[in-house]
């Protein structure tokens, strides 16, 4: 591999399967904040009947010698199974759930953010979950960069709060980790 290759920064999506018992998520934290890794994303749910693993999806970003680094030390934990990064290893699905608090007055100007503020969600298909005479909640499934777009339009409009889920993602096709 070309040194240019080894030293250019990439986001990875990484996947690890792993037995879902105390401490496990403290101990895969642990190992990226001790190395100096950042996570940009973290989620993680049991994914078997009976909770007996869980899966973690992690997004980080590193050179390409950084990002195998993880990969391997991911691999050396104990009690993890797998670990597949899903941005190197094929087509993959990722998506991100918000919640996006807009506060708008009805009356005056902000009668006018209002509409456009559901005019955009609109446009986004991003689902009005509350409202109230001052306020709107939207609810918006997607990539990362159509949230980050969407909150963008929102914030001259009285963007107020964001809650978002952290990137879940899975392979296509018949590949599995």
């Amino acid at each position: 591999m070309p040194d240019s290759q080894l030293n250019s920064c990439r986001t990875a999506t990484i996947a690890v399967l792993v037995d879902n018992e105390p401490g496990i998520l403290a101990r895969v934290v642990g190992l990226f904040s001790g190395r100096g890794y950042n996570i940009d994303s973290l989620t993680v749910a049991a994914v078997e009947d009976g909770g007996n693993r869980s899966r973690i999806n992690i997004v980080t970003s590193g050179t390409e010698m950084v990002i195998e680094q993880i990969k391997a030390q991911l691999d050396r934990l104990v009690p993890v199974h797998r670990v597949a990064d899903l941005s190197k290893n094929g087509p993959y699905l990722a998506r991100e759930m918000a919640l996006i608090k807009v506060v708008c007055p009805h009356e005056g100007a902000g009668g006018n953010n209002r509409a456009e503020a559901l005019r955009l969600a609109d446009a986004f298909r991003a689902r009005v979950v509350d409202a109230t005479t001052e306020s709107f909640v939207f609810e918006m499934t997607g990539s990362t960069d159509k949230l980050d777009a969407f909150v963008e339009l929102m914030r001259p409009l009285g963007l107020a709060e964001v809650s978002r889920t952290g990137v879940v993602a899975i392979a296509r096709g018949t590949r599995v980790i």
